[in-house]
């Protein structure tokens, strides 16, 4: 057996994303003794931080509220919303009383880069006496006898493609703690492993979930609005798909724009990239981006399922917090100060009570929670199709979500894909595009990818016969057409067939395979500390 070297904190954090650093610096606020270590996957704390982003400022005022003169990164002020409804050629804009009514509406936000804004609360936490790690992966939960959770294992560094310890081999460390905050963000590896253990969707409804796209542009100058807020659905999407995109105009000629996608899809052939880049080509956009500069692009997941779907927060030894949670709030499309007010919130519980028993009903009892409540019914609408899920977001709106009934995500979004031969693909009427990125390889290089290719595949095909025998006829592997990455590819094996070859290397950890795969048979496991994206300024 492996002899390990174990490290003893009071608690250690998993994630170094706003939640978890929010809850590292407001337990050292409350008790500067406790001694407490936050771990952070990426190559630097920001290199995987990735939001649409505009900040809801409450929570952050409430833990830092010298941030606004503090704060040295982007913060934007919202000036305008517009909200839109997109057709092929042309679109239509709500009117302006309407988004005022609605969560949607950003008067007092600003405009933030979360990968800037975490690395200055990673320092606020260290000035605080906080240890953060980066570039360490946590790889699994450990447990004590009496089979809650202890703490958690840094993965092993050095390990060749086979799994065997190469020369440069180091064993992870093991960090034991008295409680273990997982705030890994969507689809968490360590946190769905402990969902299932614990049991804690009992009673809830299936998790759901987006893939989202985001570039930063700079363009020419003079067509930029700094504080501009654009959100629009519809086109390039068909009205039984769930989707939409935002434009944000920041400072010194760039914008941010994006696109995300329901991973509740339904036909086998949506190609989720090739939405977002459809989007770009609305004659809208594409006259604001021509002529202008990609800086960077990145995807990942996000969990929209909400109030329904949160799980039970609690376990012994550990609780979850920010998106491993689930509390974005997906009407506003924003779930920064959700997660800083669970980590908070996670931080406080700890400090009064000294475990993790009871943080459960105190997230419930919270401000954040009956946030979630009432925009509970905004997703779940939009099953019925575009304008069933319309005109229940203006009833949700003028009501402030007090309507007397709570609907209901009923499928995972891994059994909502019909197969092949069952639907039948609706013509979006999409275009040819000029813009880059060309395709998904180019867009990897958008995102500083770098993954020692030495080490082992940490995206496991539990049986990839199926991918050939069943999947290729029954879906015609979608798995080529959602990942954002183009890790996995049907290739010829040599003989004739077929075979699922995987590049490990393009993944840039959005967990959208983990999601959406078909047969339950993906399993995302963390790569060696350090590897995946290295997000600039998105």
């Amino acid at each position: 057996m492996t002899e390990r070297e174990v490290m003893e904190y009071d608690v250690v954090i998993v994630g170094a994303g706003p939640a978890g650093l929010a809850c590292a610096i407001r337990l050292k606020q409350l008790k500067p003794e406790t001694n407490v270590c936050v771990l952070e996957k990426g190559s630097s704390v920001g290199a995987h931080s990735l939001s649409g982003a505009v900040l809801e400022p409450g929570p952050l005022d409430a833990l830092l509220p010298a941030w606004r003169t503090d704060y040295p990164g982007m913060k934007v002020p919202a000036t305008t919303d517009d909200v839109r409804l997109m057709t092929k050629t042309g679109s239509f804009k709500l009117p302006d009383w309407a988004v005022k009514l609605s969560p949607m509406h950003n008067h007092g936000n600003f405009i933030i880069s979360l990968g800037q804004l975490t690395p200055w609360l990673a320092q606020q936490a260290e000035a605080l006496g906080v240890d953060v790690f980066a570039g360490f992966a946590a790889a699994e939960a450990l447990f004590d006898k009496g089979g809650g959770v202890k703490g958690v294992r840094i993965g092993d560094m050095g390990l060749l493609k086979d799994g065997t310890p190469g020369p440069n081999y180091t064993p992870g460390v093991e960090i034991h703690a008295r409680t273990t905050i997982l705030a890994e963000g969507s689809r968490g590896s360590i946190t769905k492993q402990l969902i299932a253990r614990f049991d804690l969707r009992n009673g809830a409804d299936p998790a759901t979930f987006g893939l989202g796209f985001k570039e930063i542009w700079q363009l020419p100058a003079g067509r930029v609005e700094p504080g501009r807020i654009e959100h629009a659905f519809g086109w390039p999407l068909d009205t039984q798909t769930y989707g939409g995109s935002f434009v944000y105009h920041l400072t010194d000629d760039r914008v941010y724009v994006g696109y995300v996608v329901g991973l509740n899809y339904r036909d086998p052939r949506l190609q989720p990239f090739e939405a977002f880049q459809q989007f770009k080509h609305h004659p809208r956009v594409k006259s604001l981006l021509e002529g202008g500069e990609i800086l960077a692009a990145g995807a990942r997941t996000i969990a929209a399922g909400g109030y329904q779907s949160l799980p039970k927060l609690e376990m012994p030894g550990a609780l979850l917090v920010g998106d491993a949670a689930g509390t974005l709030n997906v009407f506003k499309i924003k779930g920064i100060h959700q997660a800083i007010r669970s980590g908070v919130l996670a931080a406080e519980h700890l400090s009064e009570r000294g475990e993790s028993l009871g943080f459960d009903a105190r997230w419930r009892a919270s401000e954040g929670h009956r946030e979630l409540y009432q925009v509970r019914n905004f997703k779940p609408a939009f099953k019925h199709g575009l304008y069933a899920g319309m005109a229940n977001a203006a009833l949700e709106s003028l009501s402030n979500g007090k309507t007397p009934w709570t609907l209901h995500h009923r499928t995972p979004d891994w059994a909502a894909l019909e197969k092949l031969d069952e639907y039948v693909s609706p013509d979006r009427g999409w275009v040819d595009r000029t813009l880059p990125p060309r395709d998904r390889l180019a867009s990897v290089y958008f995102a500083g990818n770098v993954h020692d290719e030495a080490q082992p595949v940490h995206l496991i095909v539990h049986d990839t016969s199926i991918c050939v025998d069943r999947c290729t006829k029954e879906y015609g592997n979608p798995c080529e057409r959602f990942c954002p990455a183009g890790v996995y590819e049907m290739v010829d094996d040599g003989q004739g067939g077929k075979r699922l070859q995987i590049n490990a290397a393009n993944c840039v950890h959005c967990k959208a395979c983990d999601i959406k795969d078909p047969y339950e048979i993906i399993t995302w496991t963390t790569p060696e500390g350090g590897s995946g994206p290295n997000y600039q300024n998105l």
